[in-house]
């Protein structure tokens, strides 16, 4: 196995460039603040990040923990990477995670003033300080199932920033992945959502039909879309049950499918049908 090293004070950018240099690099498997994430997804691990303490996050950060530097290992003899890319501070970190986790020596080291220029760091640092935001370098999709109750932002790409857009307030957790992706550019249309809804919503018992279905965007506060639907009911089904079933699937399943943050559903009962 080949051991990339990745190194930089804390907060100097290298989640966020941790894709574009696997990608440069070959590499399907990073190691990331106590998390192992294969192809952009977690498989293993719990994220330092989540610690309530500095001391207590870099002890998550280089398995001192037995159980999760076992868990860790365990997975990686399972996906047997060729490659690994591992994120840390200094060298000497990124040993001491090699060590925990019984792999071999770093092959190549990287540092992140190799990669990054120093105003890209300097910025780094203060998005990292004034608000708060953790970069994780997988989808929004994957974050949601592993940091619940924490702000995740939404992709980036799916909104145009306000320039009168209010900042965070100071020492607000952020976890959010990368705003770019080698993958390329993601968009997704108000129709497709739309349809997305349509299907979900006429596959409860209780509604034949949808009408005017209308996707509405949020720039304030946490970004996410608003959904509004006019629907037609089954005569005998109980309303309050049917659209409140409605209103949860539709929220679960256009939040996973397209990453997006359902802030509210809005449903409308506009008729009763006797077919």
């Amino acid at each position: 196995m080949n051991i990339i090293a990745l190194v930089g004070p804390s907060g100097t950018g290298k989640s966020h460039r941790a894709l574009v240099v696997a990608h440069e690099h070959n590499v399907d498997t990073i190691i990331d603040d106590g998390l192992l994430i294969k192809d952009s997804k977690i498989i293993a691990g719990y994220s330092a990040k989540k610690e309530p303490s500095k001391i207590r996050a870099v002890k998550r950060a280089i398995f001192m923990d037995p159980d999760h530097a076992r868990e860790v290992r365990e997975a990686i003899t399972k996906v047997k990477p060729e490659r690994m890319l591992i994120l840390g501070t200094s060298v000497n970190m990124v040993e001491k995670i090699l060590a925990a986790l019984e792999l071999p020596s770093i092959n190549q080291t990287i540092r992140i003033e190799e990669i990054a220029t120093k105003s890209e760091i300097e910025k780094a640092r203060e998005s990292r300080l004034k608000e708060g935001k953790h970069i994780i370098p997988v989808p929004t999709i994957e974050l949601k199932a592993h940091f619940s109750g924490y702000l995740i932002d939404p992709l980036e790409i799916f909104f145009k920033k306000p320039q009168a857009a209010k900042r965070r307030k100071l020492g607000e957790k952020s976890i959010v992945r990368p705003m770019f992706s080698y993958y390329g550019k993601l968009l997704i249309s108000d129709a497709a959502i739309a349809a997305i809804v349509d299907y979900v919503a006429t596959r409860e018992p209780g509604i034949t039909r949808t009408m005017q279905i209308a996707i509405k965007n949020f720039f304030e506060k946490e970004k996410g879309i608003s959904i509004s639907l006019d629907v037609t009911v089954k005569y005998g089904y109980p309303l309050w049950d049917v659209v409140h079933q409605a209103q949860h699937q539709i929220k679960n399943t256009v939040e996973y499918m397209t990453g997006m943050l359902v802030k509210e559903v809005n449903i409308e009962v506009k008729r009763l049908s006797l077919d």
